[in-house]
C-alpha cells in the first residue's frame, strides 16, 4: 500500500515529531517522490529562516524590566 504524506507530515518530520517508523517511511518516500523531496527542501529552508529570525531582548531591556517590576514592592500571596 502506498502512503501519501502531507506538508504537515513533513513539518512534523523536520521537527522530529514523527515516530522512528514514520520517519523512515517519509525518508523512503522522498527517495521515490521528487515532488515530496522538493517540498521537504522548501519547508526545511523556511524552518531554517524562521529559526534564524528569532530575536531576544537586549540585556539592557531585561534589566529595565526587572528594575521596573522591583519598584512595585509586590508581596507574594500565600
Amino acid at each position: 500500500m502506498i502512503k501519501t504524506f502531507t506538508q504537515d507530515d513533513l513539518v512534523r518530520y523536520i521537527y522530529n515529531e514523527t515516530s522512528a517508523e514514520e520517519g523512515s517511511e517519509i525518508e523512503i518516500a522522498m527517495l521515490f517522490d521528487e515532488k515530496l523531496a522538493e517540498t521537504y527542501a522548501e519547508l526545511s529552508t523556511v524552518v531554517g529562516d524562521l529559526n534564524g529570525a528569532l530575536k531576544s531582548p537586549t540585556r539592557n531591556t531585561i534589566d529595565s524590566i526587572i528594575s521596573y517590576s522591583k519598584s512595585y514592592h509586590l508581596h507574594s500571596v500565600d
